[in-house]
């Protein structure tokens, strides 16, 4: 089963290259993420995947919140300021998917204002898939190829409460919104949601009072639950109050990308998918049975994607003949 799963997307990856698809347009990008998601257990999938994962490029910004804090908004702000500059942006809106269909409405496409023409922009809408924090496995490929394509990548996820902090799992800068006079300022004191962020941004600060009051109970609850200086913005996408300085700050925190710190929370975002990848599949018996291989194969620099389709293969292969 395996084999043919393979000998079909050995033809479905003919020619696909990360230089190919930089340069393709947004046909040629959107064939290749539909690849990396529906035959990611195939060696083809991963050897692309992998090629997308050594060619990093993207400072990869992680976007959370409640739904209605204006998340979107936020974003069509920030696609127009960095398009501006001749950056290209790639986006992942993640939607929450139905317990009854697992459908999803994925209607970040409609909110968010790009120009179908311009390929320096590309809008991808994911279902969670019932991911409790708001990242089906698929999403994590897909990041890795969009990061080798843009200059910035968002994430967009559900934003439903303390499982958002698995948004940290695929950015190098976490960025968490929320919004004056919402009740958020009771969310501030779980320790799940303080552990977050990178950055705060209290949005609609055209609420006066009580937006300057939100971000003054958002400022004290991160200083007690962190004891580190995280920035904190008072931003308004629609009237521009703020929203510089935001840029300003992102734009530094993506000059310092290249450094060991985000070095190391690449590294670890890495080994998290695929300890869950695992885990999902083969539960707590396939984590002991390739653990240990796993760590050890990682820190030595193997390439992940196609570790993971070894070690699938190994523990299916374990599984039917009752070693595990």
């Amino acid at each position: 089963m395996m084999r043919s799963m393979d000998n079909a997307a050995d033809k479905n990856a003919k020619g696909m290259t990360v230089a190919r698809i930089r340069n393709g347009g947004k046909a040629e990008l959107a064939r290749a993420l539909t690849f990396v998601e529906a035959e990611a257990d195939s060696e083809a999938a991963a050897a692309f995947a992998d090629e997308a994962f050594l060619a990093a490029r993207a400072h990869v910004i992680g976007l959370t919140g409640p739904p209605g804090v204006g998340k979107s908004t936020l974003i069509n702000a920030l696609l127009k300021a960095w398009r501006s500059e001749g950056l290209r942006v790639g986006v992942i809106a993640v939607d929450p998917s139905s317990n009854r269909s697992q459908g999803a409405l994925l209607g970040d496409r409609v909110r968010m204002r790009t120009d179908p023409e311009d390929n320096g922009v590309f809008v991808r809408s994911l279902a969670s898939r019932g991911r409790l924090g708001g990242l089906a496995d698929v999403a994590f490929p897909s990041i890795i190829l969009m990061r080798a394509v843009f200059d910035v990548v968002i994430v967009e996820t559900v934003g439903v409460g303390q499982s958002e902090a698995e948004i940290r799992s695929v950015a190098d800068t976490v960025v968490m919104c929320v919004q004056p006079g919402s009740g958020d300022s009771l969310q501030f004191m779980k320790a799940g949601i303080m552990e977050i962020p990178d950055i705060a941004v209290v949005t609609k600060a055209d609420g006066g009072a009580m937006a300057r009051r939100a971000l003054s109970e958002l400022e004290g609850a991160l200083s007690l639950a962190t004891g580190d200086d995280v920035p904190c913005f008072l931003v308004s996408a629609t009237s521009g109050e703020g929203f510089e300085e935001l840029c300003d700050f992102l734009k530094r925190m993506a000059v310092s990308a290249g450094g060991g710190e985000f070095e190391r929370r690449r590294h670890a975002q890495v080994q998290d998918w695929l300890i869950t990848s695992v885990r999902q599949r083969y539960g707590r018996a396939g984590i002991e049975a390739v653990g240990e291989a796993l760590t050890h194969a990682l820190d030595a620099g193997a390439a992940p994607f196609r570790l993971k389709h070894k070690l699938i293969n190994r523990l299916s292969l374990s599984f039917q003949v009752g070693e595990i």
